[in-house]
């Protein structure tokens, strides 16, 4: 298997994008809206801050803006091809995009009422994400919180088999580990929570799952 760089594999398919992820995914039909429906709306906080982790062409987007169509919406992505579709698809709303690594990308403190991320984070290790984690308890205000809905190992054993895949693949092609390559790797619920407690974030629930795919919400308490 030939691994791609991760920007590049999301250009290369930017066009057909949104008809895969509603059709191949189990779930995506009802856990975009869903996870949408978990956000802040114009009735719950006045005028609502989200930050949205890899936000693609902002599938979860179309449904938040019909809940909240005056959120203000920060969105980071490594691909400038899926913020020039996102960008499209909304041009009268309050988004403020990003083209660049959230693990990169300074996001604040107590910036944000909400944060929400959909199917990106699967590609990154605990450590990396407890980084990611911290910085990101730190942007939300009190009160705040991170809903997740994203693809998770079934086991510990597959888990680490997705990331032994990863190194043998990098080693083989004489990849370097300072760059992203689209590869899955997920860690399963469990690992994924511990990495939200360790950076601060309590009552982290499992919400929905549609196979394995899931939503978890953690909230920063002051």
């Amino acid at each position: 298997m030939k691994l791609e760089k991760m920007d590049d594999f999301f250009a290369a398919r930017v066009s057909g994008y949104d008809e895969h992820m509603r059709t191949t995914i189990e779930g995506a039909e009802a856990f975009y809206a869903y996870t949408a429906s978990l956000l802040p709306s114009a009735g719950d906080v006045e005028n609502v801050h989200v930050l949205d982790l890899g936000c693609g062409t902002g599938l979860e987007l179309e449904q938040y803006f019909k809940l909240a169509p005056e959120a203000h919406v920060t969105g980071i992505d490594l691909s400038d091809a899926m913020l020039n579709a996102l960008k499209q698809k909304f041009p009268d709303k309050k988004l403020s995009l990003i083209n660049g690594s959230y693990f990169e990308v300074p996001f604040g403190e107590d910036m944000f009422d909400a944060a929400v991320s959909v199917e990106s984070l699967h590609h990154f290790t605990a450590e990396k994400k407890e980084g990611l984690y911290r910085r990101l308890h730190a942007a939300l205000k009190n009160g705040g919180y991170f809903v997740l809905t994203d693809y998770f190992s079934e086991s510990d054993e597959l888990e680490k088999e997705y990331f032994s895949n990863l190194k043998k693949f990098k080693a083989e092609q004489g990849l370097s580990d300072d760059e992203f390559y689209h590869y899955d790797t997920p860690l399963t619920v469990e690992h994924e929570k511990e990495a939200l407690i360790a950076a601060g974030f309590s009552d982290v629930q499992v919400m929905r799952e549609w196979g394995t795919t899931v939503t978890l919400r953690a909230v920063k308490h002051s």
